[in-house]
């Protein structure tokens, strides 16, 4: 299964707006897409309330992992979502 590692770049931290906008855009994708804190059990990507559960601040680490034909491309699309400042 691919995956990625990528680092929370809001100064905020995944919060409720930034959260949203993942979340929204995970549930876009046309395959599953879970994320959570390496080494620990992964959530679905398409849930603000387990997304928001991950408590993620900026700087911290997340993996998003996803199966399926178009996994890479989506991965990429969401880890480029998660990496920006969403809080200007």
């Amino acid at each position: 299964m691919p995956h990625l590692l990528v680092t929370v770049g809001s100064r905020q931290g995944l919060h409720a707006r930034p959260a949203a906008l993942f979340v929204q855009a995970a549930a876009r994708q046309p395959v599953k897409v879970s994320v959570g804190r390496p080494e620990q059990a992964l959530v679905d990507a398409r849930s603000l309330l387990s997304v928001l559960a991950l408590g993620a601040g900026q700087g911290d680490t997340l993996q998003l992992s996803a199966d399926g034909e178009h996994a890479q491309a989506a991965l990429e699309e969401l880890a480029l979502l998660l990496s920006q400042d969403h809080d200007d």
